[in-house]
């Protein structure tokens, strides 16, 4: 474990943004809320904020991106992977617990190659977090710390950052930080176990579930239409909780032609389940017309689908679904207190 202090932090990011071949992004205050996107100085990077409005997986799931582009008239068909090599700065646990699910599903079966170049070509900076989201349940989720899945995890102790390298590509980048970065105190250490231990009293959501009882909680109700209906009977169907899940990797596909039908380019867009459209199959069937049976797969998919296929509860505890949601309705705490109340 390595220190830096802040100042020194600062200089290097600047540093980075200068004189790096690639694009440095962080948190940055957009609105009174936060959003990850481009630094143009160091002064604008924010690592003491509680919860960004989308995932840092927009790096590597664009939400509308071209897969290949095509010439009728010269025969060619061209494959396209827009990637532009990033440093991430200041991703939550949370959100990089969220980015390991997203590897294993976009390296299973068929590998997405549009997807894993992304993700060979950027660099994650992580940061514990300092302040908490009043929506967040993450520390119910086991993703308020992690020791996986980051290049370098910063935890602020002071004047200073305490440094965890996790990665041979985290090592490299913080060489370009050169004598800035020295070895951490014992002091510090015990500041560093001190803060983890400590946070859990930051949250403010009150769980009465345990998340690996989910699977089976959600099998218990798969069939309580009552249950389902009751609580989607406000949704809007307006999908905002899809899109700003950070383990909501579902998306559509289309060929956009020119006005000459000549040329033309494949899209991939984002999508998501709780869209009345989403389940529309040829003959215009639609497998999860009702809105409470696309409320359900929602819920359905995130504690129990991805859990029997990887072993994953596919709900990170960020609120952002909960905090974004316009009728109120989208809290996964409210909704699994419930099935554990009508089960104990």
């Amino acid at each position: 474990m390595k220190a830096i202090n802040k100042n020194d932090f600062s200089e290097f990011v600047d540093d980075l943004i200068e004189n790096d071949d690639r694009e440095v992004v962080g948190v940055q205050t957009k609105s009174n809320e936060f959003a990850f996107d481009p630094l143009k100085s160091a002064e604008d990077l924010r690592l003491d904020y509680d919860v960004t409005i989308l995932p840092p997986k927009k790096y590597f799931m664009p939400q509308r991106e071209t897969l290949v582009e095509y010439n009728l008239n010269e025969g060619e068909t061209t494959p396209v992977n827009q990637v532009v090599p990033r440093i991430i700065m200041g991703i939550h646990p949370y959100d990089l617990v969220a980015i390991e699910q997203m590897d294993k599903v976009f390296e299973d079966t068929h590998e997405d190659p549009y997807y894993l170049e992304k993700r060979r070509q950027s660099v994650l900076v992580g940061v514990n977090m300092a302040n908490v989201s009043d929506r967040s349940f993450a520390h119910t989720m086991g993703t308020a710390t992690t020791d996986t899945g980051y290049d370098i995890m910063l935890t602020d102790i002071g004047d200073r950052y305490a440094i965890e390298v996790g990665s041979s590509k985290g090592s490299n980048l913080l060489e370009k930080a050169g004598q800035a970065v020295d070895d951490i105190t014992t002091d510090e250490i015990r500041k560093v176990k001190q803060f983890k231990e400590e946070l859990p009293k930051k949250f403010k959501k009150d769980t009465k579930f345990d998340p690996f009882e989910l699977p089976s909680l959600l099998k218990n109700y798969y069939e309580n239409d009552e249950f389902w209906e009751e609580n989607a009977e406000d949704c809007l169907s307006c999908g905002t909780c899809n899109l700003v899940c950070p383990t909501c990797y579902c998306f559509d596909v289309q060929d956009v032609n020119d006005i000459s039908l000549s040329e033309g380019e494949r899209l991939r867009t984002w999508d998501g389940c709780m869209l009345e459209a989403f389940a529309e199959v040829a003959g215009d069937e639609n497998f999860r017309e009702e809105k409470a049976a696309r409320y359900r797969h929602r819920y359905m998919r995130k504690g129990r689908y991805m859990y029997n296929r990887f072993g994953d509860i596919a709900c990170v505890g960020c609120g952002r679904c909960s905090e974004q949601c316009l009728p109120d309705i989208a809290d996964p705490v409210e909704v699994f207190n419930q099935m554990k109340e009508g089960t104990s």
